[in-house]
């Protein structure tokens, strides 16, 4: 297969050869046994998955299993979930492969890896930290509730199933603490960097008015139709739980937490700490990436990108100086405005680069105050049919004393041409296996929304030096976080030479910083599917636009990239690879 032409070794490290070549997506006329068998499984393994991941379940719209919270952190849970994978790669070894057509390969291939891949990673043990400032139950349950999230509150039933939401949530609770001493006795345990972070997420549960609770918000939201003694029952139903369930259980995580396993926790950040870690990280890296890259290859990456983009910003700085500064806001309200204004101009633009558009709308909201100290700006996934919209969600933490700017690659990333577009039109298509239409891998994921940050000068923004250079600042920012977190996690570097490199590397400010080294302290290898992702699909349009000169389509090339939805890096590559062997010269 001929290579790309590349002109970086950033570049040449990540196309490494692909597999084989597949074709345009067209279900045969009449499928084959073996066809017929390996969609049969996918559809019955994804069943499978709804019933054990019910809040999944409600992120897609499929109402079935919304009394449910599973305690997913739970031997039974995890038994369930080795044989569920087992019994379907075994099955699915049953087919011959050979004997099918072009996408099915490709649904076989994507398949076959992902239930390898979750065997593999049921070997560690993150069931055993299972608290953080960016995840799990304490974080999600109230987004979960609050009227705004997952979970529907349309109806009488809608309400009546979140209180029984609540009953899991408690299990859940009980189980976390259970599983976290055994950590400790173990050795497995958080950096207590993580937890402190974490408490003030559990404390601002504790409240002596239900009405002030996040769990309350949507009894402020009921719908009209629901009559009089239905509301008064449901109002006092839902303070009985804040008080009664809601409240005990996070007290007794915080009480546990600060007066437990604060003084057990680690002193140091790195995964390597912990018993297995590097191997742990290894595979972490591999499953974020979807590459065999080893933790020193991405090191010395991110340095190389790091070289190059602060050459290029050199380069601006000289031929076209970056001057003035970008305007602020001191409030939530008009840093959101400014966003609105962002899209105003985007979206109009968006037809000139892509044929297809999703129809699930977006919001932009800001982050709700009792995780915005910990939680980074992001996007949350719209329901297929768009009746839960995506949702931007800014961080805005502090802005009342510390100004901030509307940043427009910001807005590529998390909202159009990024997350909402790229997630949305893959949960939009119907004729793929929902096994397929709600998978996600980070490297294409976040490499794609990295990818479309680059996008803004041909949609309407970037019309300024100092926005070109705050652009490429934001990338300088991913090429850090390749060597902050392999050097954390893999290296032994301490928190505070992970602190200090991130500000004299990418000039951000220390509380800026401190956020950033924490979240990959609590979520190690997440961060290396930016940059790693990018580079790749960055490379797939370099080769096109070479091979194909004056006939390259960019909206094509587009098109192409995203209708089968997140891939991993190799098999994408194959994918594009067969594309461009099919172009018209």
């Amino acid at each position: 297969m001929k290579r790309f032409a590349v002109v970086s070794r950033a570049v040449a490290v990540l196309c490494c050869a692909a597999g084989a070549l597949f074709g345009p997506p067209q279900a045969s006329a009449q499928p084959n046994p073996d066809a017929r068998r390996l969609h049969e499984l996918m559809e019955q393994y994804f069943e499978g998955e709804l019933r054990l991941n019910p809040v999944i379940a409600s992120s897609i719209g499929d109402r079935r299993y919304d009394d449910r919270y599973p305690v997913s952190i739970g031997e039974p849970h995890r038994k369930l979930q080795r044989a569920h994978y087992r019994r379907y790669l075994g099955a699915l070894a049953q087919l011959q492969r050979g004997a099918l057509d072009a996408p099915d390969k490709l649904h076989y291939d994507v398949f076959e890896r992902m239930l390898a891949r979750r065997i593999r990673g049921l070997a560690f043990d993150s069931h055993l930290q299972p608290v953080t400032q960016l995840a799990g139950a304490p974080v999600e349950f109230p987004l979960l509730g609050s009227g705004r999230g997952l979970h529907p509150f349309r109806s009488v039933a809608d309400y009546d199933n979140f209180l029984k939401r609540i009953d899991g949530f408690q299990e859940w609770v009980e189980t976390a603490i259970a599983n976290m001493r055994r950590g400790m006795d173990l050795g497995i345990v958080q950096p207590g960097v993580v937890m402190q972070r974490a408490l003030p997420q559990l404390e601002a549960m504790l409240v002596d008015d239900p009405a002030r609770s996040p769990f309350y918000q949507p009894l402020r939201l009921l719908p009209d139709h629901v009559p009089g003694p239905e509301r008064e029952r449901l109002a006092g139903a839902y303070a009985k739980a804040i008080t009664g369930q809601i409240v005990p259980a996070y007290r007794k995580l915080r009480d546990f937490i600060r007066d437990e396993y604060l003084p057990r926790a680690r002193t140091g950040v790195g995964l390597s700490e912990v018993p297995n870690g590097e191997a742990w990280y290894r595979y972490l890296v591999r499953l974020q990436t979807t590459t065999e890259l080893a933790p020193d290859e991405i090191f010395q990456l991110g340095q190389d990108e790091i070289a190059r983009i602060r050459k290029e910003m050199a380069r601006m700085r000289e031929q076209s100086g970056v001057h003035g500064a970008p305007a602020v806001y001191r409030s939530r309200e008009d840093l959101l405005e400014a966003y609105e204004a962002i899209r105003t101009i985007v979206t109009p633009q968006l037809p000139r680069l892509f044929g297809r558009l999703p129809k699930a709308p977006y919001e932009i909201r800001a982050i709700e105050p009792f995780r915005e100290n910990a939680s980074p700006s992001q996007y949350r996934a719209a329901t297929p049919d768009g009746s839960r919209p995506g949702v931007f969600y800014v961080n805005a933490a502090g802005i009342e004393t510390h100004a901030r700017p509307a940043s427009e690659s910001l807005f590529l990333h998390e909202a159009v041409p990024g997350h909402h577009l790229q997630l949305s039109i893959q949960r939009e298509r119907e004729d793929l296996p929902r096994l397929r239409r709600f998978g996600a891998y980070p490297a294409f994921v976040e490499g794609w929304a990295l990818y479309a940050e680059s996008l803004g000068a041909e949609l309407g923004l970037y019309t300024e030096p100092r926005q070109i250079y705050g652009r490429l600042g934001s990338e300088l920012f991913r090429a850090v976080r390749l060597v902050v977190d392999v050097g954390l996690h893999h290296k032994g570097w301490s928190r505070e030479r992970a602190l200090q490199f991130m500000m004299d590397t990418a000039g951000s400010s220390e509380s800026d910083a401190a956020l950033e080294i924490d979240r990959y302290i609590a979520n190690p290898a997440q961060a290396l599917a930016y940059k790693v992702g990018q580079l790749r699909i960055s490379a797939l349009r370099a080769r096109a636009e070479a091979v194909l000169g004056a006939k390259f389509d960019l909206r094509a090339f587009h098109d192409e990239l995203l209708k089968d939805g997140a891939l991993p890096l190799d098999l994408l590559e194959a994918k594009m690879d067969a594309w461009l062997a099919r172009a018209p010269r």
